[in-house]
């Protein structure tokens, strides 16, 4: 299934100096060997994308947005066999993979618009017969790094940035689901942008991430990973003083207060929380339910999550599909265990499913009488796994809230548009939904603080990121 593509450098697909094997989280089995780079492979992408560099400067705004309109023309053509390639990979139900590739689509179309906009400004000097100016202008190459479990979107909202920008991208892709970048850089080599301007490679750290950090002409680097992965690219850009944003780790918090839309609030809770088996950085993972819904919300969720069924994403039956690999299952397992052990209660799920004999699929899992000190609560769970407990009071609930380093997104249900906004002022997170999950649009900044990460991603934030403000002084 990947006998098409390889490593994209300079406008063409490419061998690589060695392959990997990617499997199936559904089957297990081999889905096929991909092309993986060499440090020289690396460095070859590198050149490339510096050389592109004046002429993707000079082409302009208005030339660079005819392009990306023309790939995501492109995008749309062949969003079918997208959408089938990223449920294959990852597992996902068949209609997530759809939207997805439909909101990958809609960055370009976002950017597109965008590239039309990179503004500066005149300001009047003290000098006399004087003016500012003051411009924008590409930041230079970028470096882009991507996790596994939105291989469209996470490529998307840094490529069409970057490229409306005017900065030319060495993107490099998770191994494990690498076939869905292929597909958008073939999209990308069609619009007609200049050579080297997107360039792909896939590999061990030592061949593609060191290169990449190591080389001056980067200008920026954006990840979407773990925090812990994050903490280390910040050191490592340091070396060659280069931009850096970041989206990281979640765990975020789900108030329910007393007088919230209870139907509602199931209802949609739990389509978010086991969306891409939970396997999403804002997912909900601690469940704060005021104590007088508290009873009433844990018997609905619990039966809303009992008819979840699980299967292979390309199934449209599916509504759940497998963990991304077995160390991610284990993983999830070694949490609930530990969680049970500290005084749990599983009232749903909470071991791996019986009804598959392969595959990496695990029971959409909830959790009672769960403490804040467990680790389910303390820190992110990244899979299947809603952990409830009650409250009494605002003030108590807003600080248990606010107790986790990460601060990428959290929600609150409330009828009370005082409340709504007492609790958005207090809740120390990047993003806020009330009554609503949907956080993730074009044109709006997506992004965290403190441990969940550096600038933004989509609206004109996520333009700034890949421009630097130059300032002229003119005395005429």
């Amino acid at each position: 299934m990947y006998e098409r593509f390889g490593l994209f450098v300079d406008g063409e697909w490419r061998k690589g100096s060695g392959a990997a094997t990617v499997f199936s989280p559904v089957t297990e089995k081999v889905l096929g060997e991909i092309a993986t780079a060499s440090a020289t492979d690396t460095q070859a992408a590198l050149d490339a994308a510096a050389a592109a560099l004046p002429a993707l400067r000079v082409l302009g705004g208005f030339a660079r947005a005819d392009a990306l309109h023309r790939v995501a023309d492109e995008m749309i053509a062949r969003g079918e066999e997208a959408a089938k390639m990223l449920s294959t990979e990852t597992g996902k139900p068949i209609a997530q993979s759809r939207r997805e590739w439909t909101l990958a689509v809609d960055q370009f179309r976002w950017y597109a618009e965008e590239a039309r906009r990179i503004y500066g400004r005149v300001v009047e000097s003290r000098a006399p017969g004087g003016r500012f100016e003051i411009s924008k202008e590409a930041v230079g190459v970028v470096g882009a790094f991507t996790a596994w479990n939105f291989p469209a979107s996470l490529p998307a909202r840094k490529l069409a940035p970057a490229l409306a920008a005017g900065c030319p991208v060495v993107l490099r892709p998770s191994s494990q689901t690498p076939g869905t970048a292929m597909i958008m850089v073939d999209c990308i080599r069609t619009g007609g942008l200049p050579r080297g301007a997107i360039n792909l490679v896939v590999g061990q750290t030592s061949q593609t991430y060191a290169p990449i950090m190591a080389d001056p002409r980067v200008r920026k680097v954006s990840l979407t990973g773990s925090t812990r992965v994050g903490q280390q690219m910040i050191r490592d850009a340091a070396d060659t003083v280069k931009k850096v944003s970041m989206g990281l780790g979640g765990n975020a918090p789900l108030i329910v207060y007393h007088d919230a839309d209870l139907d509602a609030a199931i209802d949609i809770s739990v389509a978010a929380k086991f969306a891409n088996a939970g396997q999403v950085c804002v997912t909900p993972d601690r469940f704060f339910v005021h104590e007088s819904l508290h009873d009433r919300f844990v018997e609905g969720f619990v039966k809303r999550t009992r008819a979840i069924k699980l299967g292979n994403g390309l199934d449209p039956d599916t509504a759940m599909g497998p963990l991304i690999n077995a160390k991610r299952l284990s993983e999830i397992d070694d949490i609930v265990r530990d969680a049970v052990r500290a005084g749990a209660k599983v009232e749903t799920g909470g071991q791996r499913s019986a009804d598959f004999n392969e595959g990496h699929f695990y029971e959409p899992t909830a959790l009672t009488g769960v403490t804040d000190d467990m680790k389910v609560f303390a820190r992110e769970n990244f899979g299947p796994i809603a952990a409830i407990t009650g409250f009494t009071e605002e003030d108590e609930v807003l600080a248990r809230a606010n107790s986790c380093e990460m601060a990428l997104s959290a929600y609150a249900f409330t009828r009370s548009p005082e409340r709504a906004r007492r609790t958005v002022s207090a809740l120390k997170s990047g993003m806020v939904g009330i009554n609503s999950f949907a956080l993730a649009a074009s044109e709006v900044p997506f992004g965290g603080t403190n441990h969940s990460g550096l600038g933004r991603e989509g609206g004109p934030e996520g333009m700034e990121d890949y421009l630097e403000t130059k300032l002229a002084q003119i005395v005429m």
